[in-house]
């Protein structure tokens, strides 16, 4: 799909993204790039194939779940304007 430059203009008003005159007609060869790209990318027959979370075969390191704070709960429900059964009772804002 190849876009024009009326196109990319209106694309970019729409985004509310201002060109340069002399720009319009490298955003559309660059976009219309990108446009034939995923065209490309859509005919790929993908039966078969697992979605992936991520491109590269990395494990995320993950920090240990421990408790770093004391807990405090009791002294600040002490001084919660209400209170219910553990719970902090607040005003209905929404009818």
């Amino acid at each position: 799909m190849s876009l024009s430059e009326s196109e990319v203009v209106a694309c970019a008003h729409l985004a509310r993204l201002g060109i340069e005159q002399q720009n319009i007609a490298s955003y559309a060869k660059d976009l219309s790039g990108m446009l034939e790209l995923m065209t490309q990318m859509g005919d790929v027959n993908t039966d078969g194939i697992e979605p992936m979370a991520h491109p590269m075969d990395q494990v995320q390191r993950l920090r240990t779940d421990v408790v770093t704070e004391t807990d405090n709960r009791e002294k600040f429900q002490m001084i919660a304007p209400q209170v219910e059964a553990g719970l902090y009772l607040v005003p209905k804002v929404i009818e």
